[in-house]
């Protein structure tokens, strides 16, 4: 039986522009790291001795048990819904769709604070709704996501990219957000979403095209923009861990594409690395695990990423090159943890219920052969083709069932309207 557990669905309805006039510069930073590889603080790696769990975790119990490979009652899960999923499965279980994750079962409460909250936390009801946000990014809702339609840098002069300041003026709202994350975690494992933290964040702002011609073109001015990306994210992250009991430090960085890397390994070493490692460094010396997303096809860096502090990796996109879940639990495993691997293109959405349930638990035999290190998770969110019964197949192989998720959903229901009897 699993516990409450969500992700903070943030549904304002907008965010005003930003005004780079009124923003104040960021602090100074540094702009390199030594050349030793930095040293890692000693995590639990080895399966421990098999022993029966005989009573129900906490989230929080369950999530640190999976992270240091002890024993578990069940599989932890961070599942992420497609936004027209979680209305469909609202609709359902007849509660608020911010709670859905809630009744789903999942054991990590978090929210972003970065950029992120503006592509995930603003919800818009119809596509070609739009907003633009403090970092100037114009976004408008297509096919169900938040997708940028303006790039503030676009076409801008070298001069007019180097004079462009983060929005520090909403520093205190953005480190709000976690304030109701913060309130209602229960006993759920809290994290800190700080991403985008560098390469993403800046093409963001400049576009991905001409992002990549600074690279190749003008690397002075894409270090010094990676810089500025990072320091901002590292501000954020720094007020958060002092402010907030994080549980683990939440870090992303998009660089990898459905068939390889979006920049060269080589390029991304000498430009992206240093700086990811300084963001990762917010978390590593408070001893927090340090996760990180990055979608796509990532595997030439996986290494890197572990020498400058990784400790969990997500999403693990099963179907591009290199990124065979199982593959890279047998490589790296004995190092880091996985959250992720379940087929969001493919077995989900078109796949049996047998099928689902078959693949689930192969996925988690074999990243948990080692004793844990596993967190269930799907590639991608979680489409709204995919039928409600292969949601409750994967579920079931988890440890959850179909009627434990309608009881949670039931308890939901009589919190959220408490209602006299026959009024249901």
């Amino acid at each position: 039986m699993g516990l409450v557990g969500a992700i903070c669905l943030l549904t304002e309805s907008g965010i005003p522009g930003h005004n780079p006039e009124n923003s104040s510069s960021i602090g100074p930073a540094a702009r390199a790291l030594t050349a030793n590889p930095i040293p890692r603080s000693p995590r639990p790696c080895r399966a421990a001795p098999a022993r029966a769990i005989l009573y129900m975790m906490t989230s929080r119990e369950r999530v640190r048990a999976a992270l240091e490979k002890q024993p578990v009652d069940r599989v932890p899960i961070f599942m992420w819904f497609h936004p027209q999923t979680t209305r469909k499965l609202s609709a359902m279980l007849e509660i608020p769709p911010a709670r859905v994750p809630e009744a789903m079962g999942n054991d990590v409460r978090q929210t972003w604070v970065n950029n992120n909250y503006a592509m995930e936390g603003v919800v818009h009801e119809a596509d070609g709704e739009w907003h633009q946000d403090w970092w100037g990014i114009r976004w408008v809702k297509r096919y169900g996501f938040n997708q940028i339609e303006r790039f503030p840098l676009a076409g801008a002069a070298r001069e007019q990219v180097l004079a462009y300041r983060f929005p520090m003026e909403r520093f205190e709202e953005l480190l709000g957000l976690m304030l109701p994350v913060v309130r209602e975690r229960g006993d759920c494992w809290l994290g800190c979403d700080v991403s985008p933290c560098v390469f993403e964040m800046y093409w963001r702002l400049r576009g991905m095209e001409e992002a990549m011609l600074d690279i190749g073109g003008d690397p002075e001015l894409a270090d010094e923009m990676f810089a500025r990306c990072a320091d901002f994210s590292i501000a954020l992250g720094e007020a958060a861990c002092e402010r907030y009991p994080l549980d683990w430090y939440w870090t992303g960085d998009d660089v990898g594409g459905q068939r390889g890397m979006m920049l060269s390994p080589r390029a991304w070493r000498s430009l992206v690395k240093s700086h990811l490692a300084r963001v990762f460094e917010v978390g590593r010396k408070r001893g927090l695990p340090v996760a990180y997303h990055c979608c796509g096809a990532l595997r030439p860096i996986i290494g890197d990423l572990i020498e400058i502090g990784l400790d969990v990796l997500n999403p693990v996109q099963c179907n591009c090159p290199g990124m065979d879940a199982l593959e890279l639990k047998r490589e790296f495993g004995s190092r880091i943890a996985f959250m992720g691997g379940v087929d969001t293109q493919y077995l989900l959405p078109n796949g049996t219920p047998a099928e689902v349930r078959r693949a689930t638990r192969q996925l988690l035999d074999g990243m948990t052969a080692d004793g844990g290190g596993y967190i269930l998770a799907a590639s991608h969110t979680i489409s709204p083709e995919t039928p409600d019964e292969n949601i409750f197949a994967m579920y079931e192989v988890a440890g959850i069932t179909r009627q434990e998720i309608h009881d949670r959903a039931a308890s939901i229901r009589a919190a959220v309207r408490p209602t006299t009897a026959g009024n249901l």
